[in-house]
């Protein structure tokens, strides 16, 4: 189990952060990115999974910058809640606390983002503009960054996603003509959540499968991204 800890972003804001310590030596580190609803019970537990999976990991609470201890649910009210204060964040302050959270881990190793929905879109930016070594997409809009990313992205997407439509997986392929996309058949938004309707047993644990493997063939060794 993991636990709180504080964090300071280079314009001096301070967040909260959930760190999970790997039961021996760390085989690298996993900054872990929230979906819209708060570092909650499932981010908790993702970030636990990955420090059971041998990494330092660490969650860092990027709404912080507008109240802290926001934890939402999946109802169409939280939604909404959710989708109100990402809109209120800037790309360049997700950026700095991404940039804190790295900065914290990168004893450990070598550094990947992992992230969802909305942390998904930044676990791709920072592997365009951040020093991480390989960057994991869950259902993200990997968006133009304005620049490609400079190391490998594995990238995961529901074949059923109402908000993110399969053409709209083409513009991201060309801008990461050597990224990995795997499209999971019959699953939605949100199938990695065990505690949403859209939860899909099958095509979670096969993309944990797959993220572990990427994982552990990216992370390993002693170096580091320059950018």
């Amino acid at each position: 189990m993991g636990e709180l800890t504080t964090l300071m972003a280079r314009d001096g804001h301070q967040f909260q952060a959930y760190l999970a310590a790997p039961p021996g030596a760390a085989r690298g580190a996993v900054v872990v990115i929230q979906e819209i609803f708060g570092v909650n019970a499932h981010i908790r537990a993702v970030t636990d999974g990955f420090a059971a999976a041998g990494y330092t990991a660490i969650a860092p609470c990027m709404f912080d910058r507008i109240r802290r201890g926001i934890e939402l649910g999946y109802s169409a009210p939280e939604i909404e809640e959710g989708r109100g204060y990402m809109q209120q964040l800037q790309p360049e302050q997700t950026l700095k606390d991404l940039a804190a959270a790295i900065a914290v881990v990168k004893h450990s190793g070598r550094v990947g983002t992992v992230g969802y929905c909305w942390g998904g879109a930044q676990a791709y930016r920072a592997a365009c503009l951040l020093p991480v070594d390989c960057a994991v997409v869950y259902y993200g809009r990997a968006q133009d960054a304005g620049k490609a990313p400079h190391c490998p992205v594995l990238y995961h997407f529901g074949a059923e996603d109402k908000s993110i439509p399969l053409a709209e997986l083409e513009p991201m392929r060309q801008r990461d003509p050597g990224g990995i996309f795997h499209v999971y058949p019959g699953a939605g938004h949100g199938f990695n959540c065990d505690l949403r309707a859209s939860y899909d047993a099958a095509a979670a644990a096969l993309a944990r499968s797959r993220t572990l493997q990427f994982l552990e063939q990216h992370l390993q060794g002693e170096e580091r991204s320059a950018v």
